[in-house]
């Protein structure tokens, strides 16, 4: 059997989160310049994901709701993850973005996975405090990733892993098969393949028996 583990922020979503909420709250700006920084592996994660938080503290919850139900998964997405579910293919979302996005986003599909990893917004009196909390502040993918293979009962070298920036490197190198998914150049090299869309992942997956061909 096979574990598939996505990315999610400009992976499965064209979009970020951080950034959708930035926009509502007008912070936008230095929220996408944080979001580069960690992207390329210029600024610790943890570092940039907690200055960005910080910048939302007080935004009121159902604004981060409005923000949140702009979120959507890429051209293609909801499919692959239909096609691999019903090929009984364990899929695992593990970002560390936050679970109330990815959860808006797979609803809005009308799709699920196996499992979602990922941070928590900490909301206080209806509104945000300005923390962050959850799994991938401490922990790195690498180390969900092989928590969710023992989990699920495969063997790691079974694992394919598909991501795209800094965070996701740790991930990638431990995964049985690592696909860049239009990689930054500091990632790609941890990549066994490279595509550009979810067309050419689902034809990869098909290629090499993981999902059956439509």
């Amino acid at each position: 059997m096979t574990l598939v583990a996505f990315d999610f922020d400009e992976t499965l979503s064209q979009s970020d989160p951080s950034v959708l909420l930035g926009q509502e709250y007008d912070v936008a700006g230095e929220i996408r310049g944080l979001v580069e920084q960690g992207f390329q592996g210029e600024t610790a994660f943890e570092t940039t994901l907690r200055q960005r938080v910080s910048l939302l503290e007080g935004m009121p919850e159902r604004r981060v709701e409005t923000a949140f139900e702009r979120t959507t998964l890429r051209d293609g997405a909801a499919e692959l993850i239909s096609d691999l579910r019903r090929s009984d293919v364990p899929v695992a979302i593990v970002t560390g973005s936050f679970e109330r996005a990815v959860e808006a986003a797979l609803e809005e599909a009308g799709v699920t996975a196996d499992h979602v990893v990922a941070n928590r917004l900490v909301v206080e009196n209806e509104a945000l405090t300005g923390d962050v909390e959850g799994p991938l502040l401490e922990g790195g993918k690498d180390r969900a990733l092989t928590e969710l293979a023992t989990a699920e009962g495969v063997d790691l070298d079974r694992t394919v892993a598909v991501g795209n920036g800094a965070l996701d490197a740790p991930m990638l190198r431990v995964a049985g098969t690592a696909v860049g998914f239009a990689p930054e150049p500091v990632v790609e090299r941890h990549c066994d393949v490279v595509v550009t869309s979810m067309q050419r992942l689902q034809l990869y997956f098909e290629q090499h028996g993981i999902v059956e061909a439509n």
